[in-house]
């Protein structure tokens, strides 16, 4: 009998894959995975959404083979399913402030990040520029976080995960370099976030689906 879980294509180190995971986890939903090879991707992920970018889940049975492949409408239907650590904003207004951060990282900050990230792609001689216009949101960020423990407010919650990959992806960028910044309240959210069980509990490597066939 053919399982009814959600399927989740993902890819590891993807930042929209990472909050998604994240969500699923923390509302405590079983899917079965499927780690995605970017240059090999399946047939079956191509015909459920044909523009083939990681995260999609697909809700098989009950749902009617309903489809999901935008990162945050993953995040937005686990937590609305179950949400015990409470990371759905509370108010109309915690809401608002949640989708202006994730909107501000997912617009202008992913596009200075991949700018930053991989400079030749643009025909770029550095990422400097971008770098250093990224920063300055980022700096929003940690005179935010000198105020309250967690973006969202005093505990972690839904705008944490899904701008958190992204500042991770930023800060590895340059290590050495982030580290120098005056942004202590934010290196240290990242720094927990990287310590935490649930980031390890993601962060779990998964053999390619489906597993390639053994050489004879």
């Amino acid at each position: 009998m053919a399982s009814t879980l959600p399927v989740l294509y993902s890819f590891r180190r993807c930042p929209y894959a990472m909050r998604a995971r994240l969500a699923l986890h923390a509302s405590g939903i079983a899917t079965e995975h499927r780690e995605v090879v970017l240059k090999n991707k399946p047939a079956h992920l191509l015909a459920l959404s044909p523009k083939g970018t990681v995260p999609v889940l697909w809700l098989p049975g009950a749902e009617e083979g309903r489809l999901l492949d935008q990162s945050l409408d993953i995040m937005l239907w686990a937590l609305r399913q179950h949400d015990p650590l409470g990371w759905l904003p509370p108010s109309d207004a915690g809401m608002a402030d949640a989708q202006a951060l994730i909107a501000h990282n997912d617009g202008p900050f992913k596009q200075q990040l991949d700018r930053y990230k991989y400079p030749s792609r643009w025909g770029l001689e550095s990422g400097v520029a971008d770098r250093d216009e990224a920063a300055i949101w980022l700096r929003t960020l940690d005179a935010r976080l000198r105020k309250q423990p967690e973006l969202a407010g005093e505990h972690f919650g839904m705008a944490d995960a899904a701008v958190a990959p992204f500042v991770r992806q930023y800060a590895h960028t340059d290590p050495t370099w982030f580290a120098a910044q005056p942004w202590p309240a934010l290196a240290f959210w990242l720094t927990q976030f990287e310590a935490s069980d649930l980031f390890q509990a993601i962060m779990h490597k998964h053999a390619p689906w489906p597993e390639p066939a053994p050489i004879l």
